[in-house]
């Protein structure tokens, strides 16, 4: 189990890295080489280390540079046969309330390393 943990928190520490170098040797050390992360919209999907590099790096842009949140996980990791699933939430990183919350479901391959990520986001509440 503290593998797994392992990986999440490094997967959701890179969606918080400034460093392009580093989140391209992360990428390619916690997800396969045909790897994917999939999200209900179309523009959210990416397969292979090209593509999952610009998603994070649109999403660490948008939201953590400009918008000043951080990715955290909610620390609730499970496992069950080669697939785990946790929770993740945005928050200000100032402080406060989750702006959005989440859960990822991985999909691992026999070495350990993302095959494919799917996230599944939480209506906002504001409009329900």
């Amino acid at each position: 189990m503290r593998e797994v943990t392992e990986l999440v928190d490094r997967y959701v520490g890179v969606w918080n890295e400034p460093d392009v170098e580093t989140r391209r040797r992360t990428i390619a050390s916690i997800w396969s080489k045909d790897g994917a992360t999939l999200a209900k919209s179309a523009e959210n999907c990416a397969r292979g280390y090209e593509a999952i590099e610009a998603r994070v790096t649109n999403a660490y842009q948008k939201w953590v540079r400009d918008a000043g949140f951080v990715f955290r996980s909610r620390h609730n990791v499970d496992t069950h046969n080669g697939v785990v699933k946790f929770g993740w939430e945005m928050v200000p990183a100032a402080g406060g309330k989750p702006e959005a919350t989440g859960v990822n479901l991985f999909i691992l391959d026999d070495h350990g390393r993302i095959r494919i990520d799917y996230m599944f986001a939480d209506p906002d509440p504001a409009q329900k």
